[in-house]
């Protein structure tokens, strides 16, 4: 025991100690922080919610109770699907649909039980940019296209016990943003690499309580999108993909047999390199342009990319934490029919500014069932593509068709 609790300790202290250091080489002035330091990513799309279950809770989705959807929040959670599971989701999301109509994004799910300890997922992403007409340098027309992003992925999990598992996810992912078209006198090509997912789910058992209701909890864990990256042209720099670390937990109440309660709250961090500051051009006249003078190098594949994003900020440690987003979500049932959500996001206002509130509402009636988002936006500053819109599940199971 004694053993145990002095290498968590001696663990702890490093990772503290690391991130404490940060990785900048000189320090940093008050206009650093307060100017914007987001992170990009090539297809950001992926790490948008897809289903309006999630969505109407403020994207929480790690710890929550297993759905069809559980392969993208954590796909361990699918070995907590009700035994005898086979179901499908289909659930569109409209998007920038004040200015276009032809900008959407679709979600295929699909989940099957297999025993009582096993289970198994597919899902399709398809992100929709419309019709664009591409031109030239020097504004020739060089007709329209319909650019696309697609991604293909499935999911094993499997209980290690009757309160915990694990699962693996592999996803195949496409990007055809410019349709074969040449950029700046550059060949282009549609942008592909593999990545996986790494999942883990615990549930507590239900505990009396006084007044006769019971309560448990839950925690989960989910590693995505850790894989290669990804390039437009056989020339050009490869790019990251939006690999991801989700960390959360949940806080079920269940009042009587028809009402219960959750609370969930999730925190997510980019798995990314934090651009440096570089001097900008020879400064510091060695004969070597473009040096780093804070944070670390972000030329770097992307598994050493992993673990630099953890204390690579110019910022140090500050910054770091400036990094991390919060999802805070509530769902309330009533007889397993009817749901009401409501949910939060904070994103630091340099690091993206991404702040909403959504509210949401589901049904279920035998093997049907729907889901319903609505994203309200608390940021003047940054505007969602998502802001006013409706987003909508629709869910099926076959399962209960045999009944």
């Amino acid at each position: 025991m004694k053993k145990s609790f002095y290498f968590a300790l001696l663990t702890f202290g490093s990772i503290a100690s690391a991130l404490a250091q940060g990785g900048g080489l000189v320090a940093v002035d008050e206009d650093y922080y307060n100017s914007l330091r987001g992170i990009t990513t090539a297809v950001p799309i992926i790490g948008i919610s897809p289903d309006a279950r999630a969505g109407g809770m403020g994207d929480v989705g790690v710890a929550s109770e297993a759905d069809i959807n559980s392969i993208y929040w954590n796909p361990a959670k699918l070995a907590f699907l009700e035994d005898g599971t086979r179901a499908l989701s289909i659930s569109y999301t409209p998007w920038l649909n004040k200015l276009v109509n032809d900008i959407n994004l679709a979600y295929i799910s699909g989940a099957v039980k297999i025993g009582s300890n096993q289970a198994a997922g597919l899902a399709m992403r398809y992100f929709s940019l419309g019709e664009i007409n591409f031109r030239s340098e020097n504004n020739d027309d060089l007709g329209n296209a319909y650019p696309y992003e697609m991604t293909l992925n499935g999911a094993y999990a499997l209980k290690l016990s009757p309160r915990m598992s694990l699962a693996v996810g592999l996803r195949y992912i496409y990007s055809n943003l410019t349709a074969g078209n040449q950029g700046a006198g550059t060949d282009t090509k549609p942008g592909q690499t593999l990545a996986t997912d790494i999942g883990y789910y615990y549930t507590s058992r239900e505990y009396n309580m006084e007044g006769g209701m019971r309560q448990s909890f839950a925690a989960g864990l989910n590693i995505s999108n850790v894989g290669g990256k990804i390039s437009y042209s056989n020339n050009a720099e490869a790019d990251f993909i939006p690999t991801n670390l989700r960390l959360g937990g949940a806080y079920n109440l269940r009042f009587d047999q028809y009402n219960r309660m959750s609370f969930m709250v999730d925190i997510n961090k980019l798995l990314v390199p934090t651009p440096p500051l570089r001097e900008d051009g020879d400064e510091d006249g060695d004969g070597t342009p473009n040096e780093v003078i804070a944070g670390r190098d972000d030329q770097v594949n992307s598994f050493q990319g992993i673990f630099q994003s953890f204390n690579d900020a110019p910022g140090g440690f500050r910054e770091e934490m400036e990094e991390i987003i919060i999802n805070t979500g509530v769902e309330f049932w009533y007889d397993d029919r009817f749901a009401f959500r409501g949910g939060y996001q904070y994103e630091d206002t340099e690091k993206g500014g991404r702040k909403y509130f959504t509210i949401g509402l589901g049904l279920r009636y035998n093997v049907f069932g729907m889901d319903f988002a609505y994203l309200i936006p608390s940021s003047a500053l940054v505007r969602s593509p998502l802001e006013n819109t409706l987003r909508f599940t629709l869910l099926f199971d076959f399962e209960k068709v045999a009944e």
